[in-house]
Protein backbone atom coordinates (compact mmCIF):
# COMPACT_ATOMS: atom_id res chain seq x y z
CA UNK A 1 0.00 0.00 0.00
CA UNK A 2 1.35 3.32 -1.18
CA UNK A 3 0.98 6.70 0.48
CA UNK A 4 1.44 9.93 0.02
CA UNK A 5 0.81 12.37 2.99
CA UNK A 6 1.33 16.04 2.94
CA UNK A 7 2.22 18.05 6.32
CA UNK A 8 3.01 21.93 6.66
CA UNK A 9 1.39 25.29 7.40
CA UNK A 10 -2.38 25.73 6.88
CA UNK A 11 -2.65 29.23 7.85
CA UNK A 12 -0.70 32.21 6.67
CA UNK A 13 -0.86 36.22 6.12
CA UNK A 14 -0.09 37.86 2.85
CA UNK A 15 3.49 38.08 1.76
CA UNK A 16 4.32 35.24 4.77
CA UNK A 17 5.80 31.53 3.87
CA UNK A 18 4.84 28.03 3.96
CA UNK A 19 6.64 25.20 3.61
CA UNK A 20 4.92 21.96 2.57
CA UNK A 21 5.94 18.57 2.70
CA UNK A 22 4.65 15.26 0.64
CA UNK A 23 6.22 11.62 2.40
CA UNK A 24 5.67 8.67 0.28
CA UNK A 25 5.65 5.54 2.42
CA UNK A 26 5.14 1.62 1.51
CA UNK A 27 6.81 -0.35 -1.02
CA UNK A 28 8.27 2.84 -2.66
CA UNK A 29 11.94 2.30 -3.88
CA UNK A 30 12.32 5.65 -6.15
CA UNK A 31 9.70 8.11 -7.63
CA UNK A 32 10.97 9.70 -10.88
CA UNK A 33 8.51 12.44 -11.17
CA UNK A 34 6.62 14.42 -8.77
CA UNK A 35 4.44 17.49 -8.78
CA UNK A 36 2.34 19.55 -6.46
CA UNK A 37 -1.20 20.11 -7.24
CA UNK A 38 -3.63 23.38 -6.17
CA UNK A 39 -7.43 23.27 -6.06
CA UNK A 40 -9.28 26.59 -4.86
CA UNK A 41 -12.60 27.13 -4.40
CA UNK A 42 -14.76 26.64 -7.51
CA UNK A 43 -11.88 26.48 -9.75
CA UNK A 44 -10.68 22.69 -11.50
CA UNK A 45 -7.29 21.31 -9.97
CA UNK A 46 -4.14 23.28 -11.75
CA UNK A 47 -0.20 22.21 -11.38
CA UNK A 48 1.63 24.20 -9.31
CA UNK A 49 5.33 22.71 -9.42
CA UNK A 50 6.89 20.16 -10.35
CA UNK A 51 10.44 17.79 -10.41
CA UNK A 52 11.68 15.19 -12.09
CA UNK A 53 14.15 12.37 -10.05
CA UNK A 54 17.70 14.59 -11.65
CA UNK A 55 16.22 17.64 -9.96
CA UNK A 56 14.55 19.64 -13.23
CA UNK A 57 11.62 21.65 -12.35
CA UNK A 58 8.46 23.36 -14.06
CA UNK A 59 6.51 26.11 -12.04
CA UNK A 60 3.29 27.27 -12.98
CA UNK A 61 3.38 31.18 -14.47
CA UNK A 62 1.00 31.79 -11.28
CA UNK A 63 4.11 31.05 -8.72
CA UNK A 64 6.96 31.71 -10.84
CA UNK A 65 9.75 33.41 -8.41
CA UNK A 66 7.75 32.97 -5.45
CA UNK A 67 7.53 29.07 -4.39
CA UNK A 68 10.31 26.82 -4.60
CA UNK A 69 9.88 23.02 -5.44
CA UNK A 70 12.19 20.46 -4.47
CA UNK A 71 12.61 16.85 -3.30
CA UNK A 72 14.97 14.45 -1.16
CA UNK A 73 15.37 11.66 -3.26
CA UNK A 74 16.85 9.28 0.04
CA UNK A 75 13.29 9.95 2.14
CA UNK A 76 11.04 10.12 -1.31
CA UNK A 77 9.68 13.50 -0.07
CA UNK A 78 8.79 16.30 -1.80
CA UNK A 79 8.97 20.02 -0.63
CA UNK A 80 7.15 23.33 -1.75
CA UNK A 81 8.45 26.53 -0.24
CA UNK A 82 6.18 29.14 -0.74
CA UNK A 83 6.96 32.62 -0.42
CA UNK A 84 5.29 35.94 -0.66
CA UNK A 85 1.95 34.43 -0.55
CA UNK A 86 -0.68 36.07 -1.87
CA UNK A 87 -4.49 35.27 -0.97
CA UNK A 88 -5.15 33.55 -4.54
CA UNK A 89 -2.80 30.87 -3.32
CA UNK A 90 -5.62 29.54 -0.74
CA UNK A 91 -6.53 26.16 -2.11
CA UNK A 92 -6.20 22.48 -0.93
CA UNK A 93 -2.71 21.58 -2.41
CA UNK A 94 -2.18 17.95 -3.29
CA UNK A 95 1.17 16.22 -3.81
CA UNK A 96 1.23 13.84 -6.90
CA UNK A 97 2.69 10.67 -8.48
CA UNK A 98 1.61 9.92 -11.92
CA UNK A 99 1.06 6.39 -13.14
CA UNK A 100 3.93 4.66 -13.92
CA UNK A 101 6.80 6.77 -12.15
CA UNK A 102 6.17 5.38 -8.87
CA UNK A 103 8.27 2.17 -8.31
CA UNK A 104 7.65 -0.72 -6.38
CA UNK A 105 10.08 -3.24 -4.21
CA UNK A 106 8.10 -5.82 -7.18
CA UNK A 107 10.20 -3.28 -9.69
CA UNK A 108 7.03 -2.81 -11.10
CA UNK A 109 5.83 0.95 -11.61
CA UNK A 110 2.53 2.08 -10.07
CA UNK A 111 -0.03 1.86 -12.70
CA UNK A 112 -2.21 4.04 -11.24
CA UNK A 113 -1.58 7.71 -10.07
CA UNK A 114 -0.98 8.37 -6.47
CA UNK A 115 -2.32 11.23 -4.72
CA UNK A 116 -2.28 12.49 -1.10
CA UNK A 117 -5.76 13.57 1.00
CA UNK A 118 -5.35 16.68 0.12
CA UNK A 119 -4.77 19.73 2.95
CA UNK A 120 -5.87 23.14 3.25
CA UNK A 121 -3.90 26.38 3.38
CA UNK A 122 -5.65 29.17 4.02
CA UNK A 123 -3.95 32.82 2.83
CA UNK A 124 -5.57 36.04 5.22
CA UNK A 125 -4.88 38.73 7.06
Amino acid sequence: QVQLVESGGDLEQPGGSLRLSCAASGQVVSINYMGWYRQAPGKQRELVAEITEEGTTNDADAVKGRFSISRDNTKNTLYLQMNNLKPDDTAVHYCNAPAGRLYLATGWPKDRDSWGPGSQRTVSS
